[in-house]
């Protein structure tokens, strides 16, 4: 029969090995681990804290260039958003979305921000349409990009200035 003092520290011992299993298991489902070295494959990966746009870009499309999205992408913004908390943005792309050739990726980028991408969208050819509306967090006054990135790896840019009178991301 096993003393009180031994059930204690075999309690103890259990509680701890959960305790460290839900703390593995939550940093997973919030992507703060990568299982298997899935961003050393080739993935977008997590970003840094304070990473710059320029690394952001590069980390997502490497040396890809960004071309002028002109009239394929409709991009509605504010010009000016009282509460950076919430900013209403509105995306259209017009490019075909035919099954050899469609928008697989739109992403939304702040220049400012602490973490520069703000979100990615992904489409199929089923999607019919390329098309977003969400709102962001904008910490201060920054330019904004819509990227859509194609099937074929061709990059889209459409950038707008937003002008934050009072910050979301803490300010």
């Amino acid at each position: 029969m096993k003393s009180q003092q031994d059930l204690r520290s075999t309690r103890r011992a259990v509680l701890k090995r959960l305790g460290a299993t839900g703390v593995a298991l939550g940093a997973l489902c919030w992507g703060l681990v990568v299982p298997g070295g899935a961003a050393a494959q080739g993935g977008a990966g997590m970003p840094l804290p304070d990473e710059k746009v320029a690394d952001t870009l590069k980390r997502l499309f490497g040396d890809r260039p960004l071309q002028s999205a002109g009239e394929r992408i409709k991009f509605e913004a504010p010009m000016i958003a009282e509460n950076g908390a919430v900013v209403p943005l509105r995306i259209e792309v017009e490019l075909p979305m035919t099954k050899d050739d469609y928008v697989k990726n739109v992403y939304i980028i702040s220049d400012k921000n602490r973490r520069p991408m703000n979100a990615q969208f992904s489409f199929t050819p089923d999607s019919g349409k390329a098309s977003v509306g969400t709102n962001i967090r904008l910490g201060s006054t920054t330019d904004v990009r819509a990227i859509a990135e194609t099937s074929k790896g061709v990059i889209y840019e459409a950038r707008r200035e937003v002008k934050v009178t009072v910050g979301g991301c803490g300010g």
